[in-house]
């Protein structure tokens, strides 16, 4: 889309955007500002309308706390258990509150079967017939509903009510809409006191039910429990069963056995361990060999003996001297191999030593092995005699097992028992009320303010949205700017609308018996350039002059061709108003009608003409017979004398005797002004190309599509590149203000008035 201006052309960035943005919304305001007013008053009327029109919605409000009210002895002797009061027990007393059985309770005890909130099943249709009476200022005419059924009425009353917790607390709070106050806090009490009436109940059939079922089940389980008892006596005298804390007695010595047969077993592995190292030194140990072997390993067991710990203590020593000497002296002194000598004796002495550890751990483990299998002996025959009286421990086991838990029943059901007869004489809610409803002071819906600001904003957002809509659906031209951006063509002049204009001095008439062709003035807008020539409007048609005798083209720009994209847009009162002020500026200035099949220049300007253009191109008359002058302004202009339809307008124009025309026309003018036809509806202003040096496009403001002259410009492509610029024209000067940058004061007529112009009225 094509923005309806440009904002001002300051530094890029966020401030310079900010700014097109405030400017761009000034301006939105200024265009559409009625559509915004108006969708504005129509919505803040309607919402008036409703709020006169709707039934009233009053709000009966009571506040629930819901928790344990029990003290601590009837808790514990409770027999139905108390459920732990958390979100999900709260949330599921809330349904309970809004649940079909409170609210048909309800129904019937305040008898609301002919309640009117509950008569009227189709509200739409009722606000309506609510609407109609007010607008005629007629009585409403009552309704005969048909009888609601009870789930239609629990249906309505479920609608009305309300239940939400307050928070993160337990209190709940119930609210029920009513059309009184007074039915409002009535029915959102009765809810409460119902609610709080339907868990006494509950609780009270809960309680007269596990009694009854405790006393069945305690005589069944008393009488369970003393027929286990004497099974286990009986069992055991049966099969002499002595028991011990709770043990029998071989159980007892088999384990003390196991426990002495696990510290032999592991003597037993010590001593074997230590033989087994002993005997891989003596195995490690080479023969003729001065090295130590697996005595001198780290953590051997050897070395924790005194005896051989300090002869490996010499051995090193002579080591060390031996390996020194050796070096001194040489391998050969008999110093060296005394030292030699003396480590192999202590080498012996050692593994001598180790042998008799060794023998010493050999003995050690015989000893340990002889008192593992007596434990072992002894074990296996206790493990034997235990046997036969395994199945019989077995089963009394589980005797008394059985005898044990029917006891335990039997006294829990029995403590439960005497809770639940004390918890029938004690009844309480789990609920209570801590505030009571009662006859709000005013409505709670509709909400007056509310709903005038929900329509005041509707209403802007409505006509925003209107005038945004038109912005883009108004694809017509409103700026010079718009202009530029959308043609990519300068943009000549800004012409404004004429409107009643004084016609001009008629000019006099010629003397007797001398014919002259005088161009009329019965067309009073096409000489308004002279007639007004210190009006807006000639200073536009200046401003177009002098953008053609401006270009900076090498080609001179006499003659000049005015055309539009569509009929009607102004092109042919341009051609005439830039004529006349050129002519009447003392140029020589000749006017051509060139739109053959509808010449409304020489309609206007030469309507007794008889002949023209279309009689010099085929020979048939010369230029000076033909042409008609303007006195007071030195005008000229060649009409067009149409005495029937022309079928080959462009083959005539695009001729060479035409050519000829514009060439003879070139050397006798100072400016050709050349009146063309639209350029969408017929191709003839392509076949000018060749005639006029440029052309310039005139835009009608306010009406002319933009798609429309792009695709004018578009089909036409050697038209377009001659183009000089474009004009704006029949603007309303007024109503252009809306679309230009609010801080542009550029069409203020006082600055006009400083250089002595005034506008078409005068002013």
């Amino acid at each position: 889309m094509v923005p309806l201006y440009d904002g001002p052309q300051g530094d890029e960035g966020a401030g310079g955007g900010i700014g097109q943005l405030v400017e761009f919304a000034i301006g939105f305001l200024r265009r559409q500002y009625a559509v915004i007013i108006f969708s504005t008053i129509l919505t803040v009327v309607g919402a008036g309308i409703y709020l006169k029109t709707a039934t009233p919605t009053f709000t009966g409000q009571v506040k629930i706390l819901f928790s344990n009210q029990k003290t601590a002895f009837v808790q514990q002797q409770s027999l139905v258990a108390e459920a732990t009061i958390d979100s999900v027990q709260i949330e599921t007393q809330l349904q309970v509150l809004k649940s079909k059985a409170v609210a048909t309770s309800v129904i019937q005890k305040l008898k609301l079967y002919d309640d009117r909130d509950f008569k009227s099943s189709d509200r739409l249709r009722a606000f309506f017939r609510r609407v109609r009476a007010w607008l005629s200022m007629a009585p409403l005419e009552p309704v005969v509903d048909e009888t609601a059924t009870a789930d239609q009425l629990a249906l309505a009353f479920a609608d009305r009510l309300t239940a939400n917790r307050v928070g993160m607390s337990n209190v709940i709070e119930v609210s029920y809409n009513a059309s009184t106050a007074d039915r409002a806090a009535e029915i959102a009490n009765a809810v409460a006191n119902e609610y709080i009436l339907d868990q006494l109940n509950a609780k009270f059939e809960a309680n007269k039910n596990a009694t009854a079922w405790l006393q069945d089940r305690l005589r069944e389980l008393g009488q369970q429990a003393l027929t286990a008892e004497r099974a286990v006596n009986a069992f055991k005298s049966e099969n002499n069963l002595v028991v011990s804390d709770g043990k029998l007695i071989d159980d007892q010595q088999i384990a003390e056995l196991n426990s002495r047969l696990v510290a032999a077993r592991a003597l037993t592995s010590d001593s074997l361990a230590r033989l087994n190292r002993f005997e891989e030194v003596i195995h490690a140990i080479t023969p003729d060999s001065l090295s130590l072997g697996g005595i001198d390993s780290p953590g051997s067991e050897v070395l924790l003996n005194p005896i051989i710990n300090t002869l490996r203590q010499q051995y090193l020593d002579h080591a060390r001297r031996e390996s020194d000497w050796s070096s001194r002296f040489g391998k050969s002194h008999l110093a060296v191999i005394n030292l030699r000598n003396r480590m192999r004796d202590i080498r012996t002495s050692i593994v001598e030593e180790v042998r008799r550890l060794s023998e010493t751990s050999r003995s050690d483990y015989e000893i340990a092995k002889q008192k593992q299998q007596q434990i072992e002996n002894q074990l296996a025959s206790a493990v034997s005699r235990s046997r036969t009286s395994n199945s019989a421990e077995l089963t009394m086991r589980e005797l008394e097992t059985s005898a044990k838990s029917y006891r335990s029943l039997y006294e829990s059901f029995l403590q439960r028992y005497m809770g639940s007869v004390q918890q029938e004489s004690f009844p309480s809610a789990g609920a209570r009320i801590i505030a009571s409803a009662s006859p709000p002071p005013s409505k709670s819906k509709p909400k007056s303010s509310l709903i005038i600001a929900f329509g005041f904003a509707a209403g802007l957002g409505l006509g925003v949205g209107l005038g945004l809509l038109r912005d883009v659906m108004d694809r017509v031209f409103r700026t010079s700017a718009q202009l530029e951006a959308a043609l990519r063509l300068p943009c000549l002049s800004l012409v404004p609308l004429l409107r009643d204009v004084d016609p001009p001095a008629p000019a006099s008439p010629p003397p007797p018996g001398n014919e002259v062709r005088t161009i009329s003035r019965r067309s009073i807008g096409y000489w308004a350039a002279t007639a007004m020539p210190l009006s807006r409007f000639a200073e536009s048609i200046r401003a177009i002059k002098l953008a053609i005798d401006l270009n900076q083209s090498p080609a001179a720009h006499k003659i000049v061709g005015i055309t539009s994209s569509l009929p009607n847009e102004g092109k042919t009162t341009i051609a005439a108003s830039l004529a006349q002020l050129i002519a009447h500026a003392g140029k020589r200035v000749i006017v051509v009608d060139c739109d053959l099949r509808n010449p409304s220049l020489s309609m206007s300007l030469a309507p007794a003409a008889t002949a023209g253009l279309i009689e010099i191109i085929a020979g048939a008359k010369q230029l000076n017979e033909v042409t008609w002058h303007d006195k007071s302004t030195g005008l000229t202009l060649l009409p067009i004398a149409k005495k029937g339809p022309l079928f080959h307008t462009s083959e005539i124009l695009s001729a060479e005797p035409t050519r000829a025309l514009f060439d003879k026309l070139r050397a006798s003018y100072d400016y050709v002004i050349v009146d063309l036809p639209p350029l969408a509806p017929i191709v003839d202003v392509r076949a000018t190309t060749s005639l006029v040096d440029c052309f310039v496009l005139v835009v009608e403001w306010g009406r002319t599509k933009i798609d429309v002259v792009q695709h004018a410009l578009h089909t036409a492509p050697n038209v377009g590149e001659a183009i000089l610029g474009t004009v704006l024209n029949k603007i309303d000067m007024n109503v252009m203000k809306r679309y230009d940058s609010p801080h542009s004061d550029y069409y203020n007529s006082e600055h006009y008035g400083r250089y002595g112009y005034v506008d078409q009225d005068g002013k």
